[in-house]
């Protein structure tokens, strides 16, 4: 980081000798007038053509063209160069737009195309000078999110989307007038990839998703592109169980708990244990039913399942860093309750039972959403007397690490290579004889090789 921000000092430099003026822009600007550390920059070069500037950028180093068409260049994994650009909607679509470089813009036309005033920011690297033309440092005095242009804001319909993640993640309101404006735009008309990219933000990088969640709610996202959370609107509850009511309320209250329980998880395990968490309940509007006067949803684990599919659709979410998990999302939202259930169970649940249950989901992730269920019915509220706890699944989370299947499930001792030294030709009697002794293993009958290969025998 330091390493690139002398390269900034230097370019900044460079420019200005020759005239021009390097200047901070976007999130960078916004984090540290808010106090955190960027961790990437954004320069906006005014007064240098492009040719030059790209000249510039040669001699400091290694450059990653990322869109040279209007002239934005990477210098390292944290540096983002571009000249002042003007973007005219002439399609329909997110990706609609005509952009031209123009490094003699004012800095006010330049700013004027950004999203929300927080983002409008311009700062000189060189003499601390700010060029605020939209008020964004009272904006974020002030934690409001706000549009900057009536006429151009609406073109971009993923501005709908991070007005809902900015809110999340940095726990601002919206203007009332951004929201206004919000409500009047289609977003159906966005890919997945950018749908996911603003939803991964709002679960990952909020401290609070709820916030986030709520606002794609407020400003009609999920009456648009998300059926799934919007038929969770006025499913009812038992109180004793949901004491907030509805589950779409309950559910929010869940994302916040998972989001308490993943910081020390890779990547990919966060994502699985979040959207786990947003659809464990997706089942529950087509079983809801009162009856015997109670609300009841029996089996909605199960029902879930085609929901979360059709949701993770929406999102593209399929396989990420080589872990599959999609399957497992899936999984947590079909098992969440199990941890509940064994730990209720009138007879003690044996230990095949557990090692069955970590083939088909991670126990380690199904504790974790199981757990946020749990908590998640813990409104503000509640008194302590009355609050719910995770015992069950402290219970589950325990008995799975003294197996040592809390990441996956017992590795089969007896294998392919085995059978061939006992004398047996492959064919499909091998796959039914591996199968029935690692039956064997998950119910603790067979423990090492020994015992194995009796078995093996046994059912030759």
């Amino acid at each position: 980081m330091k390493h690139t921000y002398e390269k900034l000092i230097q370019l900044a430099t460079t420019v200005r000798d020759e005239g021009g003026r390097a200047m901070l822009v976007g999130g960078c600007v916004r984090d540290e007038l808010m106090g955190v550390e960027p961790k990437d920059w954004d320069v906006e070069v005014y007064g240098i053509e492009s040719v030059r500037l790209r000249e510039i950028l040669d001699s400091l180093g290694e450059v990653n063209v990322v869109g040279e068409a209007f002239t934005v260049y990477k210098l390292g994994n944290d540096l983002d160069v571009s000249i002042p650009r003007r973007e005219r909607k002439v399609a329909k679509g997110h990706k609609g737009f005509a952009i031209e470089g123009d490094p003699e813009m004012s800095f006010e036309e330049a700013c004027l195309r950004r999203d929300f005033t927080i983002n409008a920011i311009l700062k000189d690297p060189l003499t601390d000078e700010y060029v605020d033309p939209f008020h964004g440092r009272e904006d974020i005095e002030q934690k409001i999110i706000r549009h900057v242009s009536n006429d151009t804001f609406a073109e971009d319909s993923l501005r709908v989307l991070r007005a809902a993640q900015f809110a999340a993640r940095l726990e601002f309101d919206i203007a009332s007038e951004t929201v206004e404006i919000c409500r009047t735009i289609d977003v159906t008309d966005l890919p997945k990839e950018r749908i996911w990219g603003e939803l991964e933000k709002l679960l990952l990088r909020a401290q609070q998703p709820s916030i986030g969640l709520r606002w794609l709610y407020d400003l009609g996202v999920v009456d648009q592109i998300f059926p799934e959370l919007k038929s969770l609107v006025g499913v009812r509850q038992e109180p004793e169980w949901h004491p907030e009511g509805d589950v779409d309320v309950h559910t929010l209250m869940v994302a916040d708990e998972a989001r308490k329980l993943i910081d020390m998880l890779p990547y990919e395990k966060k994502v699985a244990v979040m959207l786990g968490a947003v659809a464990h309940d997706f089942g529950k509007p087509p079983t809801t039913q009162f009856f015997d006067g109670r609300w009841r949803s029996h089996s909605h684990d199960e029902a879930g399942v085609e929901p979360t599919l059709t949701f993770l659709d929406t999102l593209g979410i399929f396989t990420l860093n080589g872990y599959d998990v999609r399957n497992q999302i899936v999984q947590l939202v079909r098992y969440h309750l199990k941890p509940g259930e064994f730990y209720k169970a009138k007879n003690p649940v044996g230990d095949g039972a557990f090692r069955r249950l970590a083939r088909k989901v991670e126990p380690d992730l199904l504790y974790r959403v199981a757990k946020a269920d749990s908590l998640g019915r813990n409104p503000d509220w509640l008194p302590p007397e009355k609050r719910f706890g995770s015992e069950a699944q402290e219970w589950f989370i325990e008995k799975v690490r003294e197996l040592q299947i809390d990441v996956r499930p017992p590795e089969p001792i007896l294998m392919g290579r085995h059978l061939l030294e006992l004398g047996l030709e492959p064919g499909p009697e091998f796959k039914k004889i591996l199968d029935a002794v690692y039956e064997l293993q998950l119910d603790g009958q067979v423990t090492n090789l020994q015992e194995a290969d009796a078995a093996a025998r046994k059912i030759i």
